[in-house]
Formats: C-alpha cells, sequence, structure tokens
C-alpha cells in the first residue's frame, strides 16, 4: 500500500504538489482526471455536457475504484469524494492526502468553473460545493495539510515530513 492520493477542491494544487511529490519520493504520478479523459475520448467539460452531473459522477467512480498501481502518487479531480466505492478503494491502496485551502484564498485562485469541469448542480455556487466537500474530505483523509498557509515548496515540505513522520513513505 504504498500510494499516495491527493484530494480536495479544485485549484488547490493535487497535479502540481503531485508531480513534485512523485519526483520528490521516486515513484510515478498520476492524474486520474487525465485517465477518465482517456477512457472516455472527450474532455471533462464534455462528459459533464453529454451525461450529466451523475453520469459523470459515475464514470469518475468506476474509473477511481479500478486504479491498480504501486509506488504511484494519484492526484483526484474533486469530486471523487462523491464516489464512496471509489473512495474505499483508494483509501485500501494509498494514504489519502487532503490539500485544504480557506475559502477565500481559492476563490482567488479558481477562474470559470465550468470551463474546469467542476461539478456543480443547477443552483449550486463555489461556496455551498466547498462546505459540503471539505466534511466529505476530512472523512477520508489520513494526513491534512493546509496549504492555503504556504507556498508550493513549503507545503511540499510539510507532506514529506508528515509522510515520513507517519512511515508512509
Amino acid at each position: 500500500m504504498k500510494n499516495i492520493v491527493l484530494i480536495g477542491m479544485p485549484g488547490v494544487g493535487k497535479s502540481t504538489i503531485g508531480v513534485i511529490l512523485a519526483k520528490e519520493i521516486g515513484y510515478r504520478f498520476l492524474d486520474s482526471d487525465l485517465l477518465i479523459q482517456e477512457r472516455e475520448g472527450k474532455l471533462l467539460k464534455d462528459i459533464i455536457a453529454e451525461q450529466g452531473i451523475d453520469g459523470f459522477l459515475q464514470v469518475e467512480n468506476d474509473v477511481n475504484k479500478s486504479i491498480q498501481t504501486e509506488k504511484t502518487v494519484i492526484a483526484t479531480g474533486g469530486s471523487v469524494v462523491y464516489g464512496a466505492e471509489a473512495m474505499e478503494h483508494l483509501k485500501k491502496i494509498a494514504t489519502v492526502v487532503y490539500l485544504s485551502c480557506p475559502y477565500d484564498r481559492l476563490t482567488r485562485r479558481l477562474g470559470d468553473l465550468k470551463g474546469r469541469g467542476v461539478v456543480l448542480r443547477e443552483g449550486q455556487t463555489l461556496r455551498t460545493i466547498y462546505e459540503e466537500r471539505c466534511a466529505l474530505y476530512e472523512k477520508y483523509a489520513d494526513i491534512t495539510v493546509d496549504e492555503g498557509l504556504y507556498d508550493i515548496e513549503q507545503t511540499l515540505e510539510i507532506l514529506l515530513t508528515t509522510l515520513k513522520e507517519r512511515g508512509r513513505i
């Protein structure tokens, strides 16, 4: 079980930090959003447009619950936590790290949510999905790093130290 899964809101830096972390510890890097796009042959926003939010979430759950890998840092999409089967599987094969970020800092980082392929139901705002998802991220996380307080290098250092202290790498 020597994988690391990064969860958190869009824009917190899961892919950026994931790539650097993988290089630092000699792991592979996998972006589950890219796996979804590869499997479906479409961009995330197009999958959401064609299959609706529930259809997209099912695809995301199916792809994430089928990941079989070793010594890999896996960056997930922000909505991965809606897939209970996927999260149970990921917790079995990896240490789950929640990259948290204060709401006000997150809003400054995110541009067009729909263009990013962010799952927003009718009437939902960034604030409502932030509150809904944060509870789920906390539920599934083995380790939480509040990266809103730090730059990428500092976040990476804290993450590496925490992973080493807990014997996860």
